[in-house]
């Protein structure tokens, strides 16, 4: 899903289990880890070789245990084109370094292919250290082999308490999930959001359903920890005729409502775009998810954003 994607309510009713699992898996799942290495001091035909005897088709360039480039083929067949393959690769790498988290999911980086156009990602750890690299091509592995271990697993360990209700008598039954979301924890992003997703499969919720509410509750947590001052909580209630989410916190509010519902439109910081996240798609996916959507927000009390779908009727 590209940062400028808006969810149809067609999309969102047929999300696939590879686009949510996007959200599940971090990048740290499906990157490669034995990463080669070149030096800035190499020439382009060392380079060259290297390639070659690696099969690849670029990699970082590291100096005194830091990312300082990416080189690529690209960058091999201009200094081919140019007739300088004795030159160093600090001459013809790519210094315009555009990194990832391992820690982040896989959904911001595909954000990140999307927008910046590029073919492979360094990966670095809370320290900025290299952990690894991260092509679309890894992208793909990585939810293949989670596609295969879902079905192997299937059968073994999955559960469902389908009639939770069904044998308790009261005017009204429900289930609530609470979770407290930490400003800035970008480490625990989406820990909640899957929670609730495994809750509602566990509970035997058709799982087109349990993926809309995950996506939901996704793009809330992430709001939750971006623009929040003391992060907040996103609550849950599940009754066996609807789902009721609340995420709800205590400032700043949103200055302009229907601007914050406007495809593209942030008000997160630098830090946090460089991150990959605040693309201004959170709201906008929440309300092509759900049934309803309500924002009450105000500097003084913070911003209650309730959202509800319903079960005993075709999405709206």
């Amino acid at each position: 899903m590209s940062d400028q994607a808006t969810l149809s309510d067609n999309d969102a009713g047929m999300i696939t289990r590879v686009e949510e699992l996007g959200y599940e898996l971090k990048i740290s799942q499906v990157m490669t880890t034995n990463v080669v290495t070149f030096s800035p001091d190499m020439t382009m035909l060392e380079a060259l070789n290297l390639m070659q005897h690696h099969r690849i088709s670029g990699a970082p360039v590291i100096m005194n245990g830091e990312v300082v480039g990416i080189i690529s083929t690209e960058d091999l067949i201009r200094a081919l084109r140019d007739g300088r393959i004795d030159r160093k690769v600090s001459d013809y790498m790519s210094k315009n370094l555009i990194t990832a988290k391992a820690t982040d999911k896989v959904v911001e980086a595909l954000r990140i292919f999307a927008k910046k156009n590029v073919g492979r990602l360094p990966i670095l750890d809370e320290n900025n250290k290299l952990v690894g690299l991260l092509t679309k091509g890894d992208i793909t592995n990585g939810l293949l082999t989670a596609l295969q271990r879902d079905y192997q697993a299937e059968e073994v360990i999955r559960y469902r308490a389908s009639h939770l209700f069904e044998d308790i008598e009261s005017d009204r039954t429900s289930l609530i999930l609470r979770y407290r979301i930490i400003k800035d924890d970008f480490l625990h992003g989406g820990a909640a959001s899957n929670n609730i997703k495994r809750a509602l499969l566990r509970l035997g919720a058709d799982r087109q359903v349990a993926r809309r509410c995950g996506i939901a509750a996704y793009e809330a947590e992430m709001n939750l920890i971006i623009h929040t001052n003391n992060g907040g909580f996103l609550r849950v209630e599940i009754e066996p005729h609807k789902i009721t989410m609340e995420a709800y916190d205590d400032g700043p509010g949103i200055d302009d409502v229907e601007k914050a519902l406007t495809p593209g439109f942030s008000t997160a910081s630098e830090e946090v775009r460089n991150k990959g996240f605040g693309a201004g798609m959170g709201l906008v996916n929440i309300r092509s998810c759900v049934d309803e959507m309500t924002i009450k927000t105000s500097k003084e009390s913070g911003t209650n954003l309730y959202m509800t779908i319903y079960l005993d009727k075709p999405k709206n």
